[in-house]
């Protein structure tokens, strides 16, 4: 293989394909990038087996070849070139050649002939989502999902339909987070579970774009497609919680405040949180006042009372705070509203101006 190509677009593509690749000891192949010349472009795969990429770049093939590299490696020499717009890339021995104007580098490969292949949904039926608006749900509600591999339904991002939204949802069982967003309705979209892990590198490969992306589904995989690019990700074969039943449909104390008052007053609870993260909360519309209390007896406590909008019943009640402060990279809106329903029921979280966002936290147990 004997190619020569722009350092940037090369960059860019090997960085986006590095953090896919895999820590598998017994597949040492997997931490390695595959790059493929043929025709007038460089192919660029990586995979961890749960998730693959594959990016096609144009580039001047002088000889035609593949050649699997630690992405580790790579992606680290080509990063710190700055000097120097075209690098040439050249297997001599298994080994790769990368050249520019100014520096000369070899490359250890590992076997091209025990890279996985990356699954290719080809017979299904395409349809486009805006990239955008999608990411925005994965963004809105992945932080929920439960980090244990014990119950992989949990584990993952749940989405689906209903007549005007795609709706995305994630709970650990302690907390749920669920977006709306609304875009046209797919004809062949079902239910899906994206498993958490993998969301990450799927905001991080499909960012910078603004247009549509082409999306294929079967019971195992999920890809997406755009100029060059393509990216498949697992399925997990499971069954969401029913999470509807525990929305409460009616409140007893409601409590409207600026969001950023909120956050600055978690902020300084979270100074004199205890071992549980516990925080109190004091909402007394009778006497007016709306108050957050940490203890740490180690440390001192603090007590912080908030200006705010109060309607209902007085409750006491405690969180762990930093499940709570964890859903305001998800709402626009610069009041919030919180809805109780009494000690042992969730608290609900809401933009006051938007209503496609909504946050559940349960309480802890004193």
């Amino acid at each position: 293989m004997k190619v020569e190509c722009l350092k940037e677009k090369f960059g860019n593509a090997i960085s986006k394909a590095e953090k896919i690749t895999g820590k598998n000891l017994t597949l040492p192949v997997l931490k390695c990038i595959l790059l493929e010349a043929e025709g007038n472009n460089l192919k660029i795969r990586a995979t961890n087996l749960d998730l693959g990429v594959e990016i096609v770049i144009p580039v001047k093939v002088i000889e035609p070849g593949i050649v699997a590299i630690p992405g580790n490696i790579l992606n680290s020499f080509i990063q710190n070139i700055h000097n120097d717009k075209n690098i040439i890339l050249e297997t001599i021995e298994n080994n790769l050649h990368v050249s520019t104007s100014t520096n000369s580098t070899v490359i250890k490969s590992l076997p091209s002939e025990d890279f996985p292949t990356i699954p290719v949904l080809s017979e299904e039926r395409p349809f486009t989502l805006n990239s955008k608006d999608f990411l925005k749900g994965l963004k809105s509600v992945w932080y929920s999902s439960s980090t244990s591999s014990m119950k992989p339904e949990l584990s993952s991002v749940f989405i689906y339909c209903d007549d005007e939204n795609i709706i995305f949802a994630a709970t650990d069982s302690f907390r749920l987070a669920e977006k709306k967003v609304r875009i046209k309705k797919p004809k062949d979209f079902t239910q899906i579970l994206i498993p958490f892990k993998n969301i990450p590198e799927i905001i991080r490969v499909l960012d910078e774009i603004n247009d549509e992306i082409e999306v294929k589904m079967n019971k195992n995989q999920i890809a997406f497609s755009y100029e060059g690019l393509y990216l498949t990700s697992r399925i997990i074969d499971g069954i969401f919680p029913d999470y509807k039943q525990i929305i409460p449909r009616e409140f007893k104390t409601e409590v409207i405040v600026l969001k950023q008052d909120f956050i600055n007053s978690l902020k300084l609870a979270n100074i004199f949180s205890d071992s549980f993260n516990q925080l109190s909360m004091r909402i007394h519309p009778s006497k007016k006042f709306f108050e957050l209390k940490t203890k740490n007896s180690d440390v001192g406590e603090n007590i912080n009372k908030m200006d705010s909008a109060l309607s209902g019943e007085d409750i006491d009640i405690n969180f762990n705070h930093k499940y709570i402060i964890d859903c305001f990279q998800s709402i626009d809106s610069d009041s919030i509203s919180l809805h109780f329903n009494g000690l042992s029921k969730p608290l609900i979280i809401r933009g006051v101006s938007d209503k496609s966002f909504m946050y559940l936290v349960m309480p802890m147990n004193k």
